[in-house]
């Protein structure tokens, strides 16, 4: 089992950059596929951006592809998203989540979210 906790959200004018980390206890985390969606205000959440357990394969969605940076050190359990030039759209509840495979499959643990609110 792996229980993601996120951290790292805030408040950041448009432009800017925010890191987001999501470490996650449990001793299948390098098995985990590990992915971060976000949700508006008055939307439905999103997949951003996901890991494969060995890192050796990613997937963005087209809306941050080449802004945002997911990345994951297995040594600390831990997984990030770096987001840069960020927009008053990218504004929402972002979470982490796992799988219980390297890449297919349903997510099945999820953390609580942090918030990202960006101001133009």
């Amino acid at each position: 089992q792996v229980q993601p906790v996120e951290s790292g959200g805030g408040l950041v004018q448009a432009g800017g950059s925010l890191r987001l980390s999501c470490t996650a206890s449990g001793r299948t985390f390098s098995n985990s596929a590990m992915g971060w969606f976000r949700q508006a205000p008055g939307k439905e959440r999103e997949l951003a951006a996901q890991i494969s357990s060995s890192a050796s394969s990613t997937y963005y969605a087209g809306s941050v592809k080449g802004r945002f940076a997911i990345s994951r050190d297995n040594a600390k359990n831990t997984v990030y998203l770096q987001m840069n030039s960020l927009k008053p759209e990218d504004t929402a509840v972002y979470y982490c989540a796992a799988k219980n495979t390297p890449w297919g499959g349903e997510y099945v643990y999820w953390g609580q979210g942090t918030q990202v609110t960006v101001s133009s």
